[in-house]
């Protein structure tokens, strides 16, 4: 008979600077980005970027399930597939991993809700320092940092230029501004920042 998980394995996990993030649920199903408000909060203000973005980015980012063990079995179906929480794909992580001095492994995304808010945030960040303070105003500058997590810097970059989205793009902004208010709701709950 296999063994029953501890409490502590239950109620949270522990990152590599020592806080707390829930683990994803024993059984899949049952995702709610709220569960990580806090984590969010935290690695967004370390990271210097705002908490309702990176909120509403995890909104937008739980159209699949997040769980350790599907997503093994995805990798194994889809080996270059995106990990964690906020979906960040190899490339990506590494060049964050990279710029940041993380210790962590890409793959450690899947098991470590904290640690992919983290990763997630950096990018989000070095997103910003790249995007122009000057920009169409197509897109608010939330928007744009949004698509270039989506898309790519380079694709950003181009959007804020005035170059239209393509469609899945398109697809995405639709998604984080109907996302916005209830980011906005979540953060409101546990009293941190929104914006």
């Amino acid at each position: 008979m296999a063994e029953r998980p501890t409490a502590e394995q239950v109620s949270g996990a522990v990152d590599r600077k020592g806080t707390e993030a829930g683990t994803p649920p024993l059984r899949p199903g049952g995702y709610d980005p709220a569960d990580y408000a806090a984590a969010v909060v935290r690695s967004a203000e370390e990271a210097g970027v705002s908490p309702l973005l990176l909120m509403t980015v995890l909104h937008n980012e739980a159209y699949k399930p997040h769980h350790p063990l599907l997503e093994r079995l995805w990798q194994w179906w889809k080996p270059e597939a995106s990990f964690g929480v906020a979906n960040m794909h190899r490339a990506t992580f590494e060049q964050v991993r990279r710029a940041h001095g993380l210790d962590g492994r890409w793959q450690d995304l899947r098991d470590d809700p904290a640690f992919a808010l983290r990763a997630a945030a950096l990018h989000l960040h070095d997103l910003d320092r790249s995007l122009p303070r000057r920009h169409v105003r197509r897109c608010t500058r939330d928007e744009l940092l949004a698509l270039g997590y989506n898309a790519g810097e380079r694709n950003m970059r181009a959007f804020a230029r005035g170059v239209p989205p393509g469609p899945m793009a398109r697809s995405y902004l639709r998604r984080f501004r109907g996302h916005r208010r209830r980011a906005a709701a979540v953060l409101a709950d546990i009293g941190g920042p929104g914006g």
